[in-house]
């Protein structure tokens, strides 16, 4: 059973990444919106924003990635929904593959095309003057939680991808996800934030996993704060994964 599922999943994998090679442009467009963002705050506001920082994009950056990725799941729900209305699962079920296959090909999917949108925003940032002196292992912590929270807004993009009655419908869940971080330590640090944002900003997963990435990036000690970054990202990705797992079965039953 398990050589049947990878086989089919990369089977299915496959398939999904000609569709992204044939349309480069949501990559880009992925991109798009993350980088004018840094663009916008670096330049027009990152003189008057007090950080603490000597560099406003090395502040910034741990921030433009998680936009990044919630900008980029949106395009899993609209490939999921495609498939869904054009009845590719109902001629999945009728051949002998894993059926747990075929959302395992599109969470892949996404993965492979969200660190694609990552690694452009980052080659931007070099650009614009972004500098770490953080090591090989911390880069790879800094890419560990970036993986873990595109599988856990993934798993959460198959779930409107599966139940949405429209395309508009698949996509729009992602916009509260793209503006989170701006209630966040993502632009600016909650301490001079009121009382309740504050409260709110402080006790919300992109704070968390923005601080746990500018650490890394500062080669600062991370301390418990990385760990509640992970513990954020794999409690989303769990429930998420339940919640989708259990959609799934319910529509194609």
């Amino acid at each position: 059973m398990n050589k049947h599922f990878v086989g089919d999943t990369t089977v299915l994998l496959g398939r999904s990444l000609r569709h992204i090679a044939r349309s480069p442009d949501t990559i880009i467009t992925t991109a798009v919106m993350p980088i004018a963002f840094m663009l916008l705050f670096v330049y027009v506001f990152g003189g008057a924003i007090e950080t603490g920082s000597d560099s406003y994009v090395n502040y910034l950056l741990p921030g433009i990635l998680l936009i990044t990725i919630a900008s980029g799941i949106s395009y899993t729900a609209f490939r999921l929904f495609l498939d869904m209305q054009g009845g590719i699962f109902e001629r999945f079920q009728s051949m002998p593959i894993a059926r747990s296959s075929v959302l395992w090909a599109h969470v892949l999917t996404s993965l492979v095309a969200n660190l694609v949108s990552l690694v452009v925003v980052v080659l931007v940032a070099l650009l614009m003057g972004f500098r770490t002196g953080t090591s090989v292992l911390g880069w790879l912590a800094v890419a560990g939680i970036l993986v873990l929270f595109t599988l856990a807004l993934t798993w959460i993009a198959i779930i409107p991808g599966l139940t949405a009655q429209s395309v508009d419908g698949a996509s729009a869940f992602s916009y509260p996800l793209v503006f989170l971080p701006f209630v966040s330590s993502a632009f600016v640090p909650t301490a001079s934030m009121p009382g309740p944002v504050r409260a709110f900003a402080e006790h919300q997963p992109v704070t968390a996993i923005v601080n746990a990435i500018r650490d890394l990036f500062a080669q600062e000690p991370v301390g418990s704060g990385i760990w509640t970054a992970l513990a954020w990202c794999v409690g989303i990705l769990v429930v998420a994964y339940l919640f989708a797992n259990l959609t799934y079965r319910r529509k194609i039953s």
